[in-house]
């Protein structure tokens, strides 16, 4: 007879953990769509049911939530910036049209369409459209300050 090992844990959660399980609870029901979504979490949602949303009137975007990642797809002008930030997310950039420039530890990196960019957590970046562009930025866990509105380095 073959016992399983058992993980023992104090039954406490850390800060960061509850904090995680919060976020994540609230990008779930904050995703900008269009009705209710599915009791079982599975979606499938054209982007032109999302409303764009003005950060600025050279930055457009739209965001969809899961339970542990967010993608958005951003539209941005030839010439707009996103000036330096870095969050505690994963992100991962791709170019679907246009070039944008990042600067990253004072390097400058062109990403153009049809590239990606993988930024690991806490790496401060910045961005600037060099055409007009439009990009899916993949996040995990979910940006909860682009949830909240509380992102107002890009407004």
């Amino acid at each position: 007879m073959h016992s399983k090992k058992r993980k023992v844990t104090s039954g406490k959660q850390s800060a960061a953990g509850r904090a995680l399980k919060a976020t994540n609870r609230l990008a779930r029901k904050a995703t900008i769509a269009k009705g209710k979504l599915p009791e079982s979490g599975l979606r499938h949602i054209a982007w032109s049911a999302i409303e764009d949303e003005e950060l600025n009137p050279l930055l457009f975007r739209r965001f969809v939530v899961g339970q542990n990642v967010m993608v958005a797809r951003l539209r941005l002008m030839k010439g707009c910036l996103v000036p330096q930030h870095s969050h505690y997310n994963e992100q991962i950039s791709c170019v679907l049209e246009g070039a944008l420039k990042f600067v990253i530890g004072g390097k400058e990196i062109v990403v153009h369409a049809g590239e990606v960019l993988a930024i690991p957590p806490n790496l401060p970046h910045s961005a600037e459209a060099l055409a007009d562009t439009v990009a899916h930025d993949v996040f995990n866990p979910p940006r909860a300050d682009w949830i909240n509105k509380t992102d107002s380095y890009l407004r």
